[in-house]
This record gives structure tokens, sequence and C-alpha cells, in this order.
């Protein structure tokens, strides 16, 4: 049996995008049967919420499409980049910060992309952060969230992720 694809999801506080695309890709995983073949979690490139739980908004939106939201707010640290096949910012900021910790890990293997590169229903080229706005916000995070997961999970199944061999 081969090694797990081992994703993190990344986003500012890790409450809202990060734990949604977490728990996403999960639920994702699962309905295809093939949840034994990833290791998935999420990360902040702040500490603002450490050790909380998801947003409740979020968790509210998700389960109406019945995606459970579960887990903890951590914060992203160099060694991510040795423990992850894929670190995916939810936008440029979390993507130039997550260079910046990238540069303190001496020989990385993780790959650094843009979660919405694997977007192919959205044009979006960042997931917006939902916490200052109303539910239509939330549920514009999930649509997208479900859009890439769904990507990443068929080019995982075609073998066709960029720089990752299984």
């Amino acid at each position: 049996m081969s090694e797990p694809l081992n994703l993190l999801f990344v986003c500012l506080g890790n409450i809202c995008r990060s734990p949604s695309a977490e728990n996403v890709m999960r639920h994702l995983a699962a309905a295809n049967g093939v949840e034994h073949a990833f290791s998935i979690d999420s990360a902040g490139t702040a500490g603002y919420h450490i050790g909380n739980p998801p947003d409740n908004r979020m968790i509210e939106a998700a389960l109406e499409r019945g995606i459970e939201m579960t887990g903890s707010a951590r914060q992203v640290q160099p060694d991510d980049f040795n423990d992850f096949d894929y670190v995916l910012a939810m936008d440029d900021e979390n993507y130039l910060d997550l260079e910046s910790v990238e540069d303190q890990c001496i020989s990385p293997r993780a790959k650094l992309m843009r979660f919405c590169d694997f977007c192919v229903n959205h044009i979006e080229t960042e997931v917006p952060d939902p916490y200052y706005g109303g539910p239509e916000g939330f549920e514009k995070v999930l649509d997208l969230l479900e859009d890439g997961c769904s990507e990443i999970l068929r080019q995982w199944q075609a073998g066709e992720l960029p720089g990752y061999q299984s």
C-alpha cells in the first residue's frame, strides 16, 4: 500500500476557510471510499485562534451540505513543509506568508500552491475570507472548496497531481 497523500490547507486564522477545506476534502475522500489514502490537516498563518474550533457560522453552513466540521485551530510551522506533500494557501497573502515559513525549512518536501489553482468551475484566484461578512460569504467559500477539493481528488485518482509521485 502506498503512502497517503498529505494535504495541509492554510488560511489566516484557521477557523473558517482552511478547516472547511480540510473537512470538505475528508468528506469527499470518504464519499469516494478513499479516505485511507489521505492525511488531511489545516493551519493558519497567524496564531489568533489557536485551540479554537471552526467558526460556528461555517459549521452551520457546512452541516447544511452534510459536511461535518471537526478540528481545532493551530499555526503553521516550518516542519509542516517536511510533513506534507502539498501546502495549499487560500489567498495570495497566505501564500506570501507561507513562502516565509517555507524559507525556514532546510529542505522542504511540500509543494506550496494556491488552492484556487485547482478550481475548475470558478474563476476566483483566492478563497475570500467570510469572517466579517454574512451567510452568503460562507456559502461562496464552500462552493469554491467543493470545486477545488473535487479537482484535487480527480487529479489524484488520475495520477495528474503536479509534482506528486504516488
